[in-house]
């Protein structure tokens, strides 16, 4: 029976806490890892949510990483997030664990110990892989499968893929793919959410669940997501840039991929409850106050603000548009992928700085066009010279997919597709400002186009 200690968050000094061993360590490995939201501010505070031994030699844990007071568990969080973190722990260090090691514990209940993020070692993760094959409890951890789709009883070689960013995914001998979720946030997560419903409503366009694993302690929380792998398959950007570089037409490709995202639309309108008509004025209060922010933070922004805040305004007086819905809510290029002549989309977390509750509510499916006609923009810049007429083809070209399954044309709702975009490329010009300087003059570009052209 797996050891459970679900305990309250100590000041790592204290003499039983097992953060006296794991603190110090953490505080310099979390701040390196690509998944970690906190990379501009120190981990000031930095405590223990809950720990469940999950197999012999790995411990799974949820920490609280901030810069105030830990809360007490089933509280409301204070400013900084919640990880997740399965650590490995032997006597002996070995030059095989290479990237995987955090360090070695000096003192505590962990001292003279070895540790090691667990899910870059291949044992461990074929352990996981089985407890997730037989449902059932871990103390707080609940194991749980979709019994129309049992995990297949062969061994099935684990890998680390390297492209993840803000969670980390295990491919199983390229049947299985296992999205272990590293900042996790109370409720049920899109992720799983989702796709589940979306395969109950017959919709193929995206892998179903077949196992996932969630917490009851310290709050209900969903903890990982397995579903099938798609062999062979690769991601629109790559596909879009590959074209690109080829000097190949894409027109075909978008068309097909516009397809491809009004059947999820109009799935997920069948699927979830349909939100409030007519939130054209809320929206464009929210576009106008996350403009207003972005400006004071790049003011390179500032010029364009009058424009950018008639293009909000004019939500109020355009076409109301498509009723809100569920929508996959951060749509772009490295969303989809192409697998043989079809394509899918994955990926229905959403953006992981926006609350979960945001991330789950109704929007208008217009915010995921317009994503998707901001990465064929993106996509057209990456190199030069910039190829503004091949991204304006592929946006035509999508759109006109679209309209043939929703029946309605992105074009029409000119409008709204242009509130939109500019809300979108607003929030580029912030990211990349804060993140990748080098890039901001893709989203600048934009701006420049939805502000000073107005089209």
């Amino acid at each position: 029976m797996p050891k459970t200690a679900p305990l309250r968050p100590r000041h790592a000094h204290h003499p039983a806490d097992p953060m006296a061993s794991l603190g110090g360590l953490l505080r310099q490995w979390l701040p390196r890892q690509r998944w970690f939201a906190g990379k501009d501010r120190p981990v000031a505070d930095l405590g223990l949510l809950s720990m469940t031994e999950l197999f012999p030699g790995c411990l799974h844990l949820l920490v609280h990483a901030g810069h105030g007071t830990v809360p007490a568990p089933g509280g409301t969080p204070p400013a900084g997030d919640c990880y997740q973190l399965l650590l490995g722990v032997r006597r002996q260090p070995s030059p095989r664990l290479g990237r995987a090691l955090i360090g070695r514990a000096d003192e505590g209940p962990l001292a003279g110990l070895t540790v090691y993020d667990a899910l870059q070692d291949p044992r461990m993760a074929r352990l996981l892989l089985e407890r997730l094959r037989a449902p059932g409890t871990a103390g707080p951890l609940r194991f749980e499968a979709d019994p129309s789709r049992p995990v297949p009883a062969t061994a099935l070689a684990p890998r680390l893929l390297d492209a993840e960013q803000s969670n980390s995914s295990l491919v199983y001998g390229d049947e299985l793919i296992l999205k272990v979720f590293r900042r996790v946030q109370p409720g049920v997560n899109p992720d799983l959410e989702v796709p589940g419903a979306l395969a109950r409503q017959g919709c193929g366009r995206v892998p179903a669940p077949v196992a996932w694993f969630r917490t009851t302690y310290p709050f209900e929380a969903t903890l990982g997501v397995l579903q099938p792998f798609l062999p062979g398959a690769t991601d629109g950007w790559t596909l879009a840039l590959d074209a690109l570089a080829a000097g190949d037409d894409f027109t075909a490709q978008a068309h097909a991929l516009g397809r491809a995202t009004a059947d999820v639309h109009v799935a997920l309108a069948s699927a979830f409850p349909a939100g409030t008509p007519g939130e054209n004025g809320r929206t464009a209060a929210a576009m106008t106050e996350r403009l207003t922010a972005a400006a004071h933070a790049v003011p390179a922004l500032k010029p364009y603000v009058p424009r950018l805040r008639g293009a909000f305004a004019a939500l109020t007086t355009c076409d109301v548009g498509p009723a809100a819905q569920r929508i996959h809510g951060d749509l772009h290029l490295g969303q989809v992928l192409r697998a043989g002549r079809d394509w899918f989309v994955i990926d229905f977390e959403g953006e992981p700085s926006r609350p979960l509750s945001e991330r789950r509510s109704a929007h208008s499916p217009v915010r995921d066009i317009a994503g998707m006609l901001r990465s064929f923009d993106y996509a057209a810049r990456q190199r030069r010279p910039w190829r503004p007429e091949w991204a304006r083809r592929c946006r035509e070209a999508y759109c006109a997919g679209y309209a043939v399954r929703a029946g309605w044309d992105p074009r029409k709702k000119h409008g709204l597709l242009r509130a939109y975009e500019t809300d979108r490329a607003v929030y580029e010009v912030l990211y990349e400002a804060r993140h990748r300087p080098d890039w901001l003059p893709v989203p600048m570009a934009a701006i420049e186009r939805l502000a000073v052209r107005g089209d």
